[in-house]
């Protein structure tokens, strides 16, 4: 991988004693209420660090490829490049789809990366998205990073879920994040789910162009324009409310029904707390949907005269169906994701009749093809998080110290698409 650094970076030393370095980096709170900690790192002789960091040489399930190798980088950097102590790292479903080799891009497993970590054979680290410390920088990175700045990368593919890293070509691999009242864990999974939900909401259909004409030609509507989506409680869905609350817009969001009827009650509280207009289970939806349509026509719609113009689909099969038929003509709907792994009945004669167009989006093709707006968005976020106004998706927290065994992180992962969870999987490094 050319983020791991060129030949200067030395690799498996193993055989070199770990002893944990009296130096102390200053650190932020890793949690909101978390107190503010000092933070020591291994080190071996002669400044070289000690590392460690998830890595797979084959596709497959997370606990079946996944190894934790230990190895050390140089305290003599390349000049072009910057080493990281690793702060937060989030567990996307993307992050498991590599892995398992079904996702879009499959990694390389690289010789540079076998060299540098000195393992057996090629390899690859996971991890799209997460939020790092500097430790050191190299004489030629021109961006102006210094030691305790904060970064996260701004490529796809990085390989977050390790120790450290030693990035090569930093000026275009990495942002600077002002962190000034942010967590890490705030910063880390700013890249993929709160980016995607803005874009969507903001580049298919102008929903709040739409809000002001309506406001303007019928003074007596009660509300911004309509969106739609499934997986509701997603990480994507919970941004899609926040930031349509924030522009005036209405949302109809579905949730799949929890283990009890107080519990679905209970989360469907909780994004109506955070803006969400109406909540419906996948059964009210699905099975009972005549009904549902027509409360939606007759309670919310006024008759059917606010159109429903965007869809946001990342389930697929019936659902999906069903989003596609409760669309206005000319309606869109974009799919980010299949999270049921059904393909869905195609609807041709809504798709027909009412003129609708079908999309797809994928945050990183998008990112890679528009860099500045990439970070202007995530600037925007950042902002909205640092006022309050925008609060990240709860996460199932998973410490990641020196002494953390390898099939704690390696269950982490593989949990992330299992079953109900408290919040996403998230690894928080501590004394590492």
């Amino acid at each position: 991988m050319s983020v791991l650094g060129g030949t200067r970076a030395i690799a498996a030393p193993v055989r070199l004693p770990v002893r944990t370095s009296a130096r102390l980096l200053r650190q932020q709170p890793l949690t909101a209420t978390a107190p503010l900690i000092s933070r020591r790192y291994k080190s071996g002789p002669y400044g070289y660090t000690q590392a460690k960091a998830l890595i797979f040489s084959k596709f497959g399930e997370p606990v079946d490829v996944l190894q934790l190798h230990k190895h050390s980088i140089s305290p003599s950097l390349p000049d072009d490049a910057v080493l990281l102590r690793t702060l937060a790292a989030p567990v996307n479903p993307s992050d498991v789809n590599t892995i398992q080799g079904t996702y879009g891009v499959k990694p390389e497993f690289s010789k540079e990366t076998q060299l540098l970590l000195g393992t057996p054979e090629p390899c690859a680290i996971p991890g799209h998205e997460g939020c790092f410390e500097v430790v050191s920088v190299g004489p030629g990175v021109q961006s102006g990073l210094k030691r305790g700045d904060w970064v996260i990368p701004a490529i796809s593919g990085f390989g977050t879920f390790r120790t450290h890293a030693l990035v090569r070509d930093a000026d275009k691999k990495l942002w600077k994040i002002d962190h000034g009242d942010l967590t890490p864990i705030q910063v880390a999974q700013v890249s993929v789910n709160p980016c995607s939900a803005y874009r969507m909401l903001k580049d298919y259909v102008d929903l709040v162009g739409l809000s002001v004409q309506t406001f303007q030609n019928d003074p007596e509507c009660e509300g911004g324009a309509w969106f739609i989506q499934n997986g509701a409680n997603s990480g994507v869905g919970r941004a899609a409310i926040q930031l349509g609350r924030l522009w005036g817009l209405r949302s109809i969001n579905i949730i799949r029904e929890r283990s009890t009827p107080e519990a679905t009650e209970a989360l469907k509280k909780e994004l109506t707390d955070l803006g969400a207009t109406v909540v419906v289970t996948e059964s009210e939806f699905i099975d009972n949907h005549r009904a549902f349509a027509a409360e939606l026509k007759e309670k919310y719609t006024r008759g059917g005269k606010d159109p429903i113009m965007l869809g946001l689909n990342c389930v697929g099969g019936k659902s999906a169906a069903n989003i596609v038929r409760t669309l206005s003509p000319k309606g869109v709907m974009v799919t980010y994701g299949g999270m049921s792994r059904q393909s869905f009945p195609f609807p041709t004669g809504p798709v027909i009749f009412k003129r609708l167009r079908l999309e797809g989006f994928w945050v990183s093709a998008w990112g890679r093809e528009n860099p500045a707006e990439k970070r202007k968005t995530i600037d925007e976020i950042l902002g909205l998080m640092r006022k309050g106004e925008f609060k990240a998706a709860p996460v199932d927290e998973v410490r990641w110290d020196w002494d953390t065994e390898e099939k704690t992180l390696k269950d982490a992962i593989q949990g992330t698409l299992q079953g109900f969870r408290r919040g996403k999987g998230l690894f928080v490094f501590g004394e590492t």
